[in-house]
């Protein structure tokens, strides 16, 4: 069985949370896109870990994790995040995680680039991480990116680095007027951090292809969500990769394959990090209540999350573009201490009204249709069945579940690993 776990929004929808639970039905998980641009949160009896790019399987002794060709890899932070995991007292060797000899390699130059474009913009920024995504899945796409493959051949990949870094320098000194990168340095910087994950790099499509004929249960899990993909998100407001399902079986390495069930996650409640247009947005003191309530805080940069009601219209597209074959529902006991829960059923776009999601122009004019529903007013994270929910909150986990057009099997009501619900 072949899964992805994927955003139905704009990210940061607990992913990582679903995959700590879910892997305990799989043989591997497998990270498929992204860099170290957004993180996972997990809660778990062994503590709560924010992992970035490692997969969310990594905290079971018994699941293999992949980090597949799709994703780009900070060597450095790659290094940094395997160690605080072992200082925790999680075991992680090469029979526990296999690194894509295809994934490519953000060097210390994409941050710098990444950092410098923004700055350029000013007000017109993006809103980027500043972790050297785009200019690193860039410079993959210009067949100009070293590639994990390629530590294992020091000499070829000293030799092509030296090509790549005389023509990367034209544009940090050029166009940005910033110093240049000394050849050297970036050389030091690949032994320091690369040798240490040498033992774990292999051709990981060879791996799960070996996997699939074997009937192993497979987990493709997704950073961010269907909204900020690269094709079908909010563009330029988006990620630099493709973060819907279909990618999942091209993103780890066996493209000949498709998904059988796809696993959508979905907040009560709407967040979203960074730039770009976000029709449910609230402001001022209801605002921040919902976002203390609900600690929405970026897990890679800390930045405070933008919260708003469900937003219907941007929910059923993102099922739509994932081809959801069923959600789970986050968070829904952030919503306990209010009165009532608005929702955002339908967008004014110029005076006439949608409920199917725009792009450009149009989706920033936008203006929500807000209905409201009646809270529930009581801790609901004891609840472990559907029918042990007051009888508001089921209310209004059916009625989402009929807006977006797909069941909904998992409903959490805590970040614990067992505070879900499974319908």
């Amino acid at each position: 069985m072949l899964t992805s776990v994927v955003g139905i929004n704009w990210g940061d929808e607990g992913k990582g949370r679903m995959v700590d639970l879910l892997s305990r039905e799989q043989d591997i998980v497998c990270r498929y896109q992204g860099g170290n641009n957004a993180g996972h949160t997990v809660v778990n009896p062994l503590g709560k870990f924010i992992l970035n790019l490692l997969p969310s399987g990594i905290l079971r002794s018994d699941v293999v994790n992949v980090m597949g060709n799709g994703m780009v890899i900070d060597l450095a932070h790659l290094c940094g995040e395997i160690e605080k995991l072992r200082k925790a007292g999680i075991e992680i060797s090469p029979k526990h995680l296999k690194i894509s000899d295809k994934a490519a390699i953000c060097m210390p130059y994409h941050v710098a680039q990444d950092c410098l474009e923004e700055e350029r913009l000013k007000d017109a920024k993006y809103g980027s991480t500043r972790r050297g995504i785009a200019p690193i899945y860039g410079d993959k796409y210009l067949k100009k990116a070293l590639r994990m493959g390629d530590l294992l051949q020091p000499d070829a990949l000293a030799e092509e680095l030296k090509h790549i870094m005389a023509w990367k320098n034209l544009t940090i000194t050029g166009v940005y007027g910033a110093k240049a990168f000394d050849y050297e340095e970036m050389l030091r910087w690949l032994k320091t951090y690369g040798d240490p994950l040498k033992d774990y790099i292999c051709d990981t499509g060879e791996y799960l292809e070996d996997a699939v004929k074997q009937g192993k249960n497979i987990m493709f899990e997704a950073q961010l969500g269907a909204l900020r993909d690269i094709d079908f998100g909010i563009y330029p407001y988006t990620s630099s990769s493709s973060t819907v399902a279909a990618y999942g079986p091209i993103g780890a390495g066996i493209p000949g394959h498709s998904v059988d069930r796809v696993i959508g996650i979905m907040k009560a409640y709407s967040t979203c990090v960074g730039e770009g247009p976000f029709t449910a947005e609230m402001f001022g003191e209801e605002a921040e209540n919902l976002r203390k309530a609900g600690g929405e805080y970026g897990a890679a940069t800390g930045r405070p999350r933008r919260v708003g009601g469900f937003d219907v219209v941007a929910s059923r597209y993102g099922v739509r573009v994932q081809g959801a074959t069923e959600l789970a529902l986050t968070k829904l006991d952030i919503l306990s201490s209010l009165e009532k829960i608005p929702v955002v059923v339908s967008y004014d776009i110029h005076g006439k009204t949608t409920k199917s999601f725009p792009m450009g122009k149009a989706l920033t004019d936008a203006k929500p249709n807000i209905e409201y529903f009646d809270g529930w007013g009581t801790d609901i994270s004891g609840c472990r069945h559907i029918n042990e929910l007051p009888e508001n909150a089921r209310k209004y986990v059916k009625w989402i579940e009929e807006a977006v057009g797909c069941p909904i099997t998992y409903i959490s009501v805590g970040a614990e690993r067992e505070e879900i619900i499974r319908v």
